[in-house]
């Protein structure tokens, strides 16, 4: 059976695309950074190689607590019977914290870098994305209205917020912009986005994931530039009272800002199954 929009926006339980649900992605990103680093750097102890096989790894440990929880929130989001803004932001940020510690154990721990750990999983956010769109025939966040499909739209949001942190490590190391410097980029190509959403009639679905993707790296070179030491170009606040700051400002977002289900106002009709 075919759902209409109306329809659809009754069973959805992901937030229409508006300003609001990409101011408070923007924090949620950015507390998943400091959150993220709080708990492997400040409280676990990140892993040097002198560690050794005996040493405590605050990158794999932080990924196991984070992933723990995001696999809980996943599963009471799909059980839910209706959209709950409280529920579905609690996810993200599980899935932004959970991507922040277990990129730092790719890239770090593994040593592959950060070019090799953006590399591998820009590969595993494609794979999940093709998957999906072979499975359900469309990636469109406003068709995420069953169990299926809203596995998938998980899967791909917890890679897609892995690949962010890789990304916004690559930008302010490897390329050598500092945290500042890479938060001014990632932010001018979201403007690019926004230019292009408006001002041309390139896919939706397709600006959607390329926004989504990088409002991540965004969010992580400036939770580094708020955490990290003076002598690497930070401003040394504490990690958990970042975090708790940001954690208030979205919980008082999200009580001012509204906050539904259905399809954002610009959205192409049904038929477009990109």
């Amino acid at each position: 059976m075919t759902l209409t929009d109306d329809e659809r926006a009754m069973v959805s339980k992901v937030p229409a695309v508006t300003l609001g649900f990409w101011i408070v992605k923007i924090l949620a990103t950015t507390l998943g950074e400091t959150g993220g680093d709080a708990v492997s750097m400040s409280w676990l102890g990140e892993t040097t190689p002198e560690a050794g096989a005996g040493g405590i790894n605050g990158y794999l440990v932080g990924t196991a607590i984070f992933g723990v929880l995001l696999l809980g929130l996943v599963f009471v989001q799909i059980k839910a019977r209706r959209f709950n803004p409280w529920l579905y932001w609690a996810t993200i940020i599980a899935s932004t914290t959970a991507g922040t510690t277990l990129a730092d154990f790719a890239t770090r721990s593994l040593g592959i870098g950060y070019t090799g750990g953006s590399a591998l999983l820009l590969a595993l956010v494609l794979a999940s994305l093709a998957s999906w769109k072979f499975t359900l025939g469309s990636v469109d966040v406003n068709r995420v209205s069953t169990p299926r499909a809203e596995s998938f739209y998980w899967l791909t949001i917890t890679f897609s917020q892995t690949l962010g942190t890789a990304l916004g490590d690559w930008a302010a190391d490897t390329g050598g912009l500092g945290y500042l410097g890479g938060a001014t980029m990632f932010a001018i190509a979201l403007a690019v986005l926004a230019a292009l959403y408006y001002a041309t009639s390139i896919g939706r679905v397709l600006l959607f994931w390329a926004a989504f993707i990088l409002t991540r790296p965004l969010g992580a070179t400036v939770g580094d530039f708020l955490d990290k030491p003076f002598a690497k170009g930070g401003l040394d606040l504490s990690r958990p009272i970042a975090s708790l700051a940001l954690t208030a400002a979205i919980v008082i977002l999200i009580l001012v800002l509204p906050q539904r289900a259905g399809r954002h106002p610009g959205a192409e009709p049904a038929g477009d199954t990109a």
